[in-house]
């Protein structure tokens, strides 16, 4: 999962989230949408899928499989933009207009929560309900929101450590020891370790696995700021000292996905923080320096694995679809073991069935899927909250002040609660 989203989309998706809230509500008073969810679940027709750009080429194909044994049942895809903004935007509109035509929707793990307080998915259970035995448990609770089933897990993601196996024969397994072997890229001459630290999206994933992987988290089970912390401190607090001791190259504050995987493949960084999708672009392209030295790892915690932020995208129901069998249908079949085995080798999106991973055939093609097990199983989704676009632009801006260091940690922190307090999530 690349994130590309800048702080002004975040602003963007705030204001979309502030739209929303203005939406009608059904005569009994609940939120827009609450009154649908009891409504077709016997339909049975034609229905549209909705997702963002199918840049790795994998839906088509399955689309047609699925008309070729449905025909009177068929899918029609309506692809959109390939920006995340764009696409939850979108999805809000049509949704606002309670359009029958948006029947499943890809929806990222973010959204959940925000979708569903406002009562536009429909619930995955009773008649709906779908197996989700033998699903990796991170990626079912990235896809529910109050205990309940919203989503299904379609594919998964999470963050790895790529590190210069050449020069670190054995990694390391926490983050002191990892700052340890510094020294080691200081008498090599290049940056230590970096992951993405621009304000942007992919900085909201990076200091919340800090302070994740430090014992802390950004919300508390009951969706409150947690972040006046001793745990929060320490793992803001890591990325700061990091910055001020060089052991992250100051120049990071500028880097997005392929800001930092370029400087990795160009042989400038002994640790880098990124997506799986890394693995291909640095064993094939010319010229990466690091394609026969290129090692893997989970990311580093304070004990043992860090907790990396989930990535990945699900299926939806919208609850105005009049054929929510069918609808129903399709989810099955999109996230079967052979579809999930499709995606794998062909578009190299994660499995979210635990048993792939362990697949010797899959494993042999896509060498990098016991460590991204293990980045999952660790793994904490970003804040399931219904306010994510606000909390995100929280995160974000206190993270960079403290980062660049015009913020101390402990203020960065206070005013990243007050922040998240004031926009809803901490009543």
């Amino acid at each position: 999962m690349k994130v590309k989203m800048t702080a002004t989309a975040a602003l963007m998706m705030a204001g979309a989230l502030a739209l929303s809230a203005c939406g009608g509500n059904t005569s009994s008073g609940t939120t827009a949408g609450g009154g649908d969810a009891a409504s077709n679940l016997d339909g049975r027709g034609p229905i549209t899928y909705v997702q963002g750009k199918d840049n790795t080429g994998v839906v088509r194909p399955l689309i047609e499989k699925w008309n070729a044994a449905h025909p009177d049942e068929k899918v029609t895809l309506k692809e959109q933009t390939d920006q995340a903004d764009q696409q939850h935007d979108d999805l809000v509109q049509h949704f606002q207009a309670k359009d029958a035509d948006y029947d499943v929707m890809s929806v990222d793990l973010v959204w959940t929560a925000e979708f569903a307080a406002k009562g536009w998915l429909q619930p995955l259970k009773d008649k709906m309900a779908i197996d989700t035995a033998g699903t990796l448990p991170s990626t079912v609770a990235g896809a529910s929101y109050n205990d309940t089933l919203y989503t299904a897990p379609q594919h998964s993601d999470g963050g790895i450590l790529y590190y210069r196996k050449d020069l670190v024969p054995t990694p390391p397994k926490t983050w002191d020891e990892m700052m340890q072997m510094c020294s080691i890229a200081n008498e090599n001459k290049i940056g230590c370790f970096s992951g993405q630290f621009k304000q942007y999206e992919g900085l909201t994933v990076n200091a919340s696995e800090a302070i994740n992987s430090a014992g802390g988290s950004v919300l508390d089970k009951d969706g409150k700021p947690s972040l006046n912390t001793p745990e929060a401190k320490e793992g803001l607090g890591n990325l700061v000292e990091a910055f001020q001791n060089g052991n992250i190259p100051k120049e990071a504050i500028t880097y997005q996905e392929e800001e930092s995987r370029r400087a990795f493949q160009s042989g400038n960084l002994l640790f880098h923080r990124n997506w799986p999708y890394v693995y291909n672009l640095a064993t094939t392209e010319a010229s990466s320096k690091v394609k026969n030295v290129l090692g893997m790892t989970a990311l580093p915690g304070k004990d043992g694995p860090g907790a990396s932020s989930l990535g990945g995208h699900n299926l939806g129901v919208s609850v105005y679809s009049e054929n929510k069998a069918t609808a129903l249908d399709f989810l099955k079949f999109m996230t079967s073991e052979e579809t999930q085995r499709f995606y794998a080798t062909q578009g190299s999106l994660a499995p979210v069935l635990s048993s792939l991973y362990d697949d010797a055939a899959l494993v042999k093609k896509l060498p990098y899927l016991p460590v991204l097990k293990t980045s999952i199983e660790n793994a904490v989704p970003r804040p399931v909250t219904p306010f994510y676009p606000a909390v995100t632009q929280a995160i974000q801006e206190n993270s960079y002040a403290a980062l660049k260091g015009d913020k101390p940690v402990e203020q960065a922190l206070s005013d990243m609660q007050a922040s998240i307090e004031a926009a809803g999530a901490g009543s």
